[in-house]
């Protein structure tokens, strides 16, 4: 409980769900975020040191107090080693979910993967012959099982190189080459990542830098697209669905489940169980008009990319989707799951499960998913909802109305409504008609007004005739903002309004849940192979405006790495150190053709990627326009 007179500097005002939290005296992540203030600047900084016990350490940035650690590590050791290690933790989490898919994978191969199966058989044999697998003559589920062991030698060390990093133009690779950053495993990058940052290890601020380049480039070429692609080929490739967002999903009639988190492999069971006669009629017994499924984060985004399933929120809103009172049941996996939401559902009726063996969570009842076991398990837990939805305690409050949506877009789809080639997009671009495009990627975070960077920033581009394209709670904002539907063209320049009204798109597209930021890296491949060029000379860019967790970190130097200038809209904790911040705002132009950019101001960010666009665009001698 909190003091619901409390004044807090950043705040969701205007959202009722939240006026209601508060009216229930419920602690939200923005009450949590004010009680830190002031918060510690030394972290802030990216100067304070504890990965041994003879600290912990902190150098002074004014000069005035130590300016080394107990070892004699300096400001520029201190950051460069903090960075790589949040580098390494995002690798480590989101390549670690491309793992348990492929054991998923084998589990199907063998047959102990109860309940799952091979939903794309094209896109099998296509993967598997990038892996030197041959298919002919051979049964889908020996191909499988071949695939699964091909992958998992990627997290290893006996090769020279990753496999899907062949799928970067040869001009890119090249780059990674000359300064001896290609991944050759994507644990083996981590672990020496770990390696080089402990104590008495790599004290070279500029090597540690470039390997943690190498460490996120095996995430984002390595674990991360075999997460997504096993996940295709697993769950079926997306396509384009029409879908409902925020809070106005929940239905006051019927048994309400959230799934959270970002492992497809639990959500895709529990959404085969929701549509189980026996528990519909249960759930009718219990007076429901039916059972009800909704994703937050980026499980929602995997169910809504290929099902159509309904997103009830972002990142930030879990604990103000649990105010509404009609949640009966939240399951959980892992990744993004605020240890908080336990206590914010003990204040209603909702039951949350955790289902991981990764991660469990304060006041959750923990129920493990396994390949062999978890149809069973999604059955069970969906039981108990039902069961549950006859607790509650007085009248849901669902203050909004469902807004709608289009999601699903993955490349295939892309390129599938282009003529399977990339050449209508180019020639719009070179027309000058679409000016380039933006990856909008990334999460929430309690310092910034909610979702007020993505959404201002999105609309700023699209009037301004670049394509976005976004992934994770970002896509949630920009859903709820209206700009996921075709009639949104209208508010797109004239130039992409064309576009989007003769294929029939938004101008802003679902490229899915975070992991699935590769396929914007494959995307942007096809078009500088298309081209005869290099990523890094491609008329693109990224941006994550209101990024939270090392994850982010990661995803941001793969696609500096890969030659995507990228805009960060917090400050990452590296100010203590301004050789450090020199070189990713400046001098990785001369090493991987890209910078990072930090605007916390989404007005100016938008400034910032349009004249990043143009210049790109004047350098392949398109036309180009004055920006202001």
């Amino acid at each position: 409980m909190f003091d619901p007179k409390i004044s807090l500097s950043v705040t969701t005002d205007g959202d009722p769900l939240y006026a209601k939290a508060r009216k229930d005296g419920i602690e939200t992540v923005w009450e949590r975020h004010e009680a830190q203030q002031p918060q510690c600047g030394f972290c802030d900084m990216g100067l304070s040191c504890r990965i041994c016990v003879m600290g912990p350490c902190r150098v002074d940035p004014f000069g005035e107090g130590p300016q080394t650690g107990v070892c004699g590590a300096d400001a520029d050791i201190i950051v460069a080693r903090n960075l790589c290690r949040m580098i390494a933790a995002g690798a480590a989490s989101h390549s670690d979910h491309g793992r348990d898919l492929v054991e998923v994978l084998a589990g199907v191969a063998e047959g102990s993967a109860i309940g799952y199966k091979i939903r794309d058989e094209a896109k099998l044999k296509r993967v598997a012959a990038e892996y030197g697998i041959t298919t002919d003559g051979k049964e889908v589920l020996t191909i499988a099982g071949e695939l699964a062991d091909a992958m998992m030698e990627d997290y290893g060390m006996r090769r020279k190189a990753i496999q899907l990093v062949d799928r970067a133009p040869q001009k890119r690779r090249a780059v990674w080459e000359k300064f001896n950053l290609t991944p050759r495993g994507i644990d083996r990058e981590t672990s020496e990542m770990m390696h080089r940052t402990h104590m008495g290890v790599d004290n070279n601020w500029v090597t540690l830098l470039l390997q943690g380049m190498r460490n996120a480039l095996s995430d984002g070429w390595g674990g991360s697209m075999i997460a997504t692609e096993v996940s295709d080929i697993l769950f079926g490739v997306p396509a384009p669905r029409p879908t409902t967002v925020n809070a106005g999903v929940l239905k006051a009639d019927q048994v309400n489940i959230v799934v959270h988190g970002h492992n497809p492999v639990v959500s895709e069971m529990v959404s085969l169980a929701c549509q189980s006669k026996k528990l519909l009629d249960l759930a009718a017994k219990k007076g429901a008009k039916g059972i009800n499924l909704v994703g937050v984060c980026c499980t929602g985004n995997e169910l809504l990319m290929r099902r159509g399933i309904a997103m009830a929120g972002n990142h930030l809103m879990t604990e103000l989707i649990l105010s509404t009172g009609a949640v009966d049941m939240m399951i959980v996996d892992y990744q993004c799951i605020m240890p908080s939401i336990g206590k914010v559902a003990s204040c209603y009726h909702t039951k949350m499960i955790s289902t991981s063996d990764k991660a469990q969570f304060p006041q959750m009842e923990h129920i493990e998913f396994h390949p062999g076991n978890a149809e069973k398990k999604a059955a069970e837990v969906v039981r108990t909802a039902v069961e549950n939805f006859t607790n509650r305690k007085g009248t849901p409050f669902i203050p909004v109305e469902p807004q709608a949506a289009v999601g699903g877009f993955s490349v295939e789809t892309i390129l599938g409504a282009l003529g399977g080639t990339p050449e209508p997009l180019i020639d719009a671009i070179k027309a000058g008609k679409i000016r380039g495009a933006v990856g909008i990627v990334g999460c929430n975070n309690p310092k910034i007004k909610h979702d007020y960077g993505h959404v201002t920033l999105t609309r700023r581009l699209i009037e301004n005739d670049i394509l976005v394209v976004d992934t994770g709670c970002v896509s949630v904002a920009t859903a709820k903002a209206g700009f996921k539907l075709p009639e949104a063209a209208a508010m797109a320049g004239p130039g992409l309004q064309e576009i989007c009204k003769a294929l029939g798109i938004p101008p802003v597209l679902h490229m899915g849940s975070c992991v699935d930021n590769v396929r914007i890296l494959v995307l942007v491949s096809a078009l500088a192979d298309a081209l005869g060029v290099d990523i890094s000379d491609l008329p693109v860019a990224g941006s994550a405006p209101e990024w939270y967790s090392e994850k982010a970190v990661t995803i941001g130097t793969y696609f500096v790495a890969s030659g995507v200038t990228t805009h960060l809209g917090p400050m990452p904790p590296i100010t203590g150190s301004m050789n450090v911040v020199k070189l990713l705002t400046e001098g990785l132009g001369d090493v991987v053709g890209a910078t990072f950019a930090v605007e916390p101001d989404p007005e100016k960010a938008a400034i910032f990627l349009r004249q990043t666009i143009e210049d790109k665009r004047k350098a392949l001698g398109l036309d180009s326009r004055n920006v202001a």
